[in-house]
């Protein structure tokens, strides 16, 4: 097999190295990546096998450690966050366990933003005191409440940001700070902003996971997800772990995946063009009671995502001024954009959290995040924005 990744000692942009990083090419000289759909790998002798496993020959193994397409995947990510080293897992929330549990142990404490999506929160507040870990949420834009919940055992701090699914912003490198004046590391999960438009590593934060289920794969095709940080912290912590407990990504998932990475800037512009549109009109229709896009000057943190994001993202949070039967009316008489619960497709996707990724939540946590029956969440596609536009402007007549 040949190595044909872009040549060492100059610089390329993202839109290059997404579709050229990490290139192996076989005898065969294919141009599109060989899948490597095996579990294993044979060796010539006993005593390669050997070298393999005590690390003196730095091939491959077995899938479940690493396997040659999922590394092509991981090292597209890693140039495309500017991190030093990263690992793909089987999902966005595996990446999320992973990247917590890997350095947590019996003891220890994590402080994280109260506005979390679902199953990220059920991580923070319901596992990890399981295994002796306990948590204190703050809320995420207040610093002094960062300052006041750290202890001697605070380990991670831990934000989404965009968060999921009402949009604030937190700023980054203020809550890195905070972390690491505690002896602890900031975790971002950055799936709202996309590696694109925003980048945690370069505002001081140390780990960053995806769902690239999301906007990564952007067709709705396959789940994935992946971690990046310092070589340090993925030799010390991470890669142990993902290799003794095994949430591996599927190669031919990691194939889809790298393929999709090769269009990602492309799609994102377009989405968020799309988007910029439909919150423009959804802010003055009389039907919306509020609105919330990043991209927009009225967002409650505008100046902090002016400050560290590149854009305004592909989603919208609005609320229909009514309550559950109207933003249902809403919903129901979509035609192009579809109900579902995933996010950062190609096609528009409309979301109730209050009845589906946060219905876990008791109603006073929701109502503290300002999740309430009305809200919905519109994660805009690649759809003709002209479309977009009519097919909400005739839904909310049925509002």
């Amino acid at each position: 097999m040949s190595r044909d990744s872009l040549p060492a000692g100059r610089s390329f942009n993202a839109a290059t190295r997404l579709i050229h990083e990490g290139e192996s090419r076989s005898g065969f000289g294919e141009m599109s990546e060989a899948l490597f759909l095996t579990s294993g790998f044979a060796y010539d002798t006993m005593e390669a096998a050997e070298a393999r496993f005590d690390g003196r020959d730095p091939g491959f193994i077995y899938s479940r450690f690493s396997n040659p397409t999922v590394s092509t995947f991981e090292r597209r990510m890693i140039a495309l966050e500017g991190a030093e080293a990263g690992r793909a897992t089987a999902s966005g929330m595996a990446a999320v366990t992973a990247a917590m549990l890997c350095q947590l142990k019996a003891g220890d404490h994590v402080v994280a933003a109260k506005a979390l999506f679902g199953s990220c929160r059920y991580v923070v507040e319901d596992l990890l005191p399981r295994f002796g870990v306990p948590s204190t949420l703050v809320d995420g834009a207040d610093l002094d409440q960062w300052r006041a919940a750290v202890t001697p055992q605070t380990k991670v701090f831990f934000i989404e940001t965009p968060t999921n699914p009402t949009l604030e912003v937190y700023d980054i490198s203020a809550i890195a700070e905070i972390a690491h004046q505690a002896g602890a590391l900031l975790v971002v999960d950055n799936v709202f902003a996309t590696p694109v438009l925003q980048k945690p590593l370069a505002l001081g934060a140390d780990v960053v996971v995806y769902s690239a289920t999301k906007h990564i794969d952007g067709q709705g095709r396959t789940l994935g997800g992946v971690v990046l940080g310092s070589e340090k912290f993925v030799m010390d912590h991470l890669h142990t772990f993902l290799r003794q407990t095994g949430p591996a990504m599927s190669p031919f998932n990691a194939w889809t995946l790298a393929k999709g990475l090769e269009t990602l800037p492309l799609r994102v512009e377009k989405m968020q063009s799309n988007a910029a549109a439909l919150a423009d009109f959804l802010a003055d229709h009389p039907k919306v009671k509020t609105l919330t896009y990043c991209g927009r000057s009225d967002h409650p943190q505008a100046a902090l995502v002016k400050k560290q994001m590149a854009g305004g993202g592909t989603l919208i949070a609005f609320k229909i001024d009514g309550s559950k039967a109207e933003a249902f009316r809403f919903g129901n008489a979509l035609e192009v954009v579809k109900i579902s619960n995933n996010l950062g497709d190609a096609k528009s996707i409309l979301t109730h959290p209050a009845t589906t990724t946060h219905q876990r939540l008791p109603p006073d946590a929701r109502a503290e995040l300002g999740i309430t029956d009305a809200m919905l969440r519109l994660s805009v596609g690649l759809e003709h924005v002209d479309d977009l536009l009519q097919d909400v402007e005739t839904a909310l007549k049925a509002v």
